[in-house]
């Protein structure tokens, strides 16, 4: 069985808290996306970025 190194579980952890505080301004799920960032990682970022903020329409400033 491979183990990671602690380093980089941390940083996939903090990776997921940074992505959570980032959803959380697109009005989009803290919790639903920290998780969905443990699995993902560097996509789910991608994924927050593009969808952009939930419950407005893109004509909104």
């Amino acid at each position: 069985m491979n183990q990671q190194s602690p380093e980089f579980v941390i940083g996939w952890g903090t990776l997921a808290l940074i992505n959570a505080g980032l959803a959380q301004s697109k009005n989009r799920s803290r919790l639903v996306w920290f998780f969905i960032s443990l699995f993902l990682g560097p996509l789910a970022t991608f994924l927050i970025v593009i969808l952009g903020s939930a419950g407005r329409s893109s004509s909104e400033n």
